[in-house]
């Protein structure tokens, strides 16, 4: 928000300098992001009258003017602005006068006739860009004033950087509430000025929606004259605080909710058939609006409808049909208590730029609309003349300001601070707020522009603000030096994020808010989570898998000529769960677990001139994942199952201590060729939480006995996985003490005859090692045999000869 120094000191004028000023709204909580004076410097202008203008004798479009500076004797000035007439009040740069960028004024010869100085325009000055001609001051001001002194030039423009919740600073009022509760000044009061009412005519108005609308106020004026020209004041005013006049009625109307805060509309009169009605919208009725901009409207939207059709995004943006003119010669004037749930998110959905809603959506005051009105009434009729009709106030539906308990023993515990009543009171009372004592309670009754108390804490806040955040100690906190052990078998998201980077993974994250179409086509959610008010319409939904998200960042890499791409995210997602409780934390029925996945696109390994290039597989990054889960990797079970997002032949669900944790598997090829990728990329997501923990490493002694390596090739139905009979071996070992000496086994080799082969051969690699003796060959048969009847008795396997 920008507005002039001048304008706050209008309503509280505290003893204090511009810098002091800004530096205490600043630890109020009401940044100053700027504070540069309105004009460049300049210095020898002065307000000066031109006398006579005359046409140059040797240049058409020049002129020599003849100037009273005040200095009791007339100057000679050659002037090419179009605009430089006798009688005009203009700047007047005086010989030795500096200019902003520099420039320094002397007496110069123009075309062989002497010129003393240089007219100025508004672009010479440094106060806009116009230059069409020279500025035209008012009549009002004296020859020979000091310019800056006399257009206030020395004012200084603050510009607020406000955090949403304190839409009551959204104007100059507001601000000055905050100095004046802050410095102790005294606040202006604001002098609502009575109506004269010469006209008995009400425009009927009827508010069919309650949760749009609160409280809707009007008046009809007739007989005004919209080409009269806005109060000097009032335009300097409004271009000090960032606003280009329009016309009176739009300047007057900007005015007030500048000054107030109340946004307001000036509807034309003539344009409107029967009366007003507020209500929602319908789906498919547009509407064009005063920018030009025609918007398609749904039942979430709010308007004020005429017997000629609709007239006005309700608490967004006027409508083109019912737009003031300068013709126009009878108006409504409107002022509205507006929801601000039902204006929340308009601006970014129809791409506006609205004052009006940027204050509505987080809550104007909805107790001193009538008053506004009225100021906004008098000043339309001072000004552009007419007649007012009476004041129509309906109160519909207004929020009610719940009282906010806070204790004492609270606030102190929290500022870290003891406070006294008495203090605490003061600053309450400074603020303006309604409050009783119920003991060391206070109970205080938020203003009605004051939509951010709600809480308790609101209150501690407002309590540090005014008693000065710099006023508290800056203490450290006191607490017992306890070393905490931890967990050494705890596997943390640092520690997650390091062991995939490690393996040639790089991190991304993405959004939690995804495509409607990912969910249904990477995780088969038909019912996904959806956003009240999305970011964008494509991002509509809740993500409920990681999948999706690293798909798209592959295929924007590929895209732009990545040839090879390894990627994880450890990121929340969000499924329903009905057994989710609202414990302050969760939301109720929402699920909100932690995910880990990665994919792998491309080369196995970086192209090199040592290993021949080949795509990666399930089977790297199935080692990669083992390589994650270090020692509990032997746990690890791959069930065959099928996935939305991945390849029915080649996906697994994967299992760890007996249960499911995620999935690993290769892309479907549908969704590889709709991502324009030549070869489908290799994903795995899995529940963080379920390999976040590790084994402990215990020590053991190393065997200094050899090892003996046997092979062990047996036929098996083709059915029958290699997880099944690897299992079948272990439980063999781990229930007979003799084949404790099986130190690992692994599968080296698969043959079929046939792609239509019932059995299939599969070739084992067994190792012996004995920690205390030699193993003796009968010992070292006699284990392989007990694993070949093993096999046998589980799976029907026979030994290949």
């Amino acid at each position: 928000m920008q507005f002039p120094e001048s304008w706050l000191r209008a309503w509280a004028d505290p003893e204090i300098d511009s810098q002091e000023l800004a530096h205490r709204l600043t630890m109020a909580g009401l940044e100053v992001e700027d504070a540069d004076p309105y004009a460049p410097p300049f210095s020898g202008v002065v307000v000066a009258r031109i006398e006579s203008a005359e046409p140059h004798p040797n240049a058409d479009k020049l002129r020599v003017c003849q100037v009273n500076d005040g200095s009791g004797e007339p100057l000679q000035i050659v002037c090419g602005a179009p605009n430089a007439a006798a009688g005009l009040l203009v700047p007047l740069a005086r010989v030795g006068a500096e200019l902003p960028g520099g420039m320094h004024i002397g007496p110069v010869r123009m075309r062989g006739v002497e010129s003393r100085g240089m007219l100025c325009s508004a672009r010479e000055l440094g106060l806009s860009q116009d230059h069409a001609g020279l500025l035209e001051l008012s009549a009002d001001l004296q020859p020979g004033q000091d310019l800056r002194q006399a257009l206030d030039l020395d004012d200084t423009i603050y510009t607020l950087k406000l955090t949403p919740n304190r839409a009551d600073c959204l104007s100059i009022l507001g601000v000055a509430r905050e100095v004046a509760a802050l410095t102790g000044c005294p606040l202006r009061a604001l002098d609502t000025p009575q109506v004269a009412v010469t006209l008995d005519e009400r425009l009927p108005v009827t508010v069919q929606a309650p949760d749009l609308c609160g409280r809707f106020a009007g008046r009809v004026v007739r007989g005004v004259n919209a080409r009269a020209a806005t109060p000097g004041w009032i335009k300097s005013r409004l271009e000090r605080a960032g606003q280009r006049p329009v016309s009176a009625l739009v300047d007057i109307s900007n005015y007030i909710m500048l000054e107030l805060g109340r946004p307001t509309h000036v509807f034309d009169l003539a344009k409107i058939q029967g009366g007003l009605t507020v209500r929602w919208a319908r789906e498919g009725e547009r509407l064009e609006l005063l920018n030009d901009q025609t918007v398609d409207l749904t039942p979430d939207v709010g308007v004020i409808e005429s017997g000629r059709g609709l007239e006005s995004l309700a608490g967004v943006m006027g409508g083109q049909d019912s737009a003031v003119t300068l013709d126009t010669t009878d108006v409504y004037l409107e002022a509205a208590f507006w929801w601000p749930e039902a204006i929340m998110g308009l601006t970014r959905r129809f791409k506006l730029n609205s004052e009006a809603a940027h204050r509505f959506e987080r809550g104007v005051d909805f107790a001193t609309i009538p008053e506004h009105l009225d100021l906004m009434t008098t000043l339309i009729l001072e000004i552009c003349g007419g007649q007012a009709g009476p004041l129509d106030d309906q109160i519909v539906n207004l929020p009610t300001r719940e009282p906010v308990r806070m204790r004492l023993a609270r606030c102190a515990r929290v500022l870290g601070i003891a406070l006294g009543a008495d203090a605490v009171g003061a600053v309450f009372t400074r603020l303006g707020f309604a409050y009783e004592r119920q003991g060391d309670d206070f109970i205080v009754t938020p203003p009605a522009a004051r939509f951010d108390l709600t809480i308790e804490e609101d209150l501690i806040e407002e309590v540090a603000r005014i008693y000065g955040f710099d006023r508290i100690p800056d203490e450290p906190p006191v607490a017992p030096a306890v070393m905490r052990v931890a967990p050494e078998t705890l596997y943390g998201p640092h520690a997650l994020r390091a062991a995939l980077a490690a393996r040639d993974y790089q991190e991304v994250i993405n959004f939690s808010f995804v495509e409607e179409a990912w969910e249904r086509d990477y995780c088969g959610n038909a019912d996904p989570i959806r956003l009240l008010n999305p970011i964008a319409s494509q991002l509509a939904v809740m993500r409920s898998g990681l999948i999706g998200g690293l798909l798209a960042n592959i295929a924007h890499n590929a895209k732009h000529r990545q040839t090879r791409v390894r990627v994880f995210e450890l990121g929340r997602v969000f499924a329903r769960d009905p057994e989710v409780a609202d414990d302050g934390l969760a939301v109720a029925g929402v699920a909100q677990p932690t995910r880990l996945a990665a994919a792998a696109w491309g080369p196995a390994q970086a192209e090199q001139w040592g290993e021949p290039v080949r795509p990666v597989d399930f089977f790297d990054v199935k080692r990669d994942l083992e390589a994650l889960l270090g020692a509990r990797a032997a746990d690890l079970r791959c069930e065959a199952a099928a996935h939305p997002a991945l390849h029915p032949g080649r996906s697994a669900r994967l299992m760890l201590d007996g249960r499911a944790i995620g999935w690993l598997g290769e892309v479907h090829p549908r969704w590889a060729q709709a991502l324009d990728l030549p070869h489908a990329p290799v994903v795995f997501e899995l529940d963080a939480e379920a390999v976040s923990e590790r084994v402990f490493p215990r020590p053991r002694e190393q065997s200094r006995q050899p090892v003996v390596v046997r092979d062990l090739a047996v036929w098996v139905d083709a059915g029958v996985p290699w997880q099944s009979l690897l299992d079948t071996l272990q439980r063999r070992i781990a229930a007979d003490e003799a084949l404790s000496v099986v130190k690992d086994i692994k599968l080296f080799d698969i043959w079929r005859e046939a792609a239509t082969a019932q059995q299939r051969s599969l070739a084992l690699r067994l190792w012996f090692q004995s920690r205390d003796t030699t193993l003796e060959d009968h010992q070292v048969e006699h284990c392989v045999q007990s694993l070949l009847d093993a096999l046998t008795q589980a799976h029907g396997a026979r030994l290949r000869s």
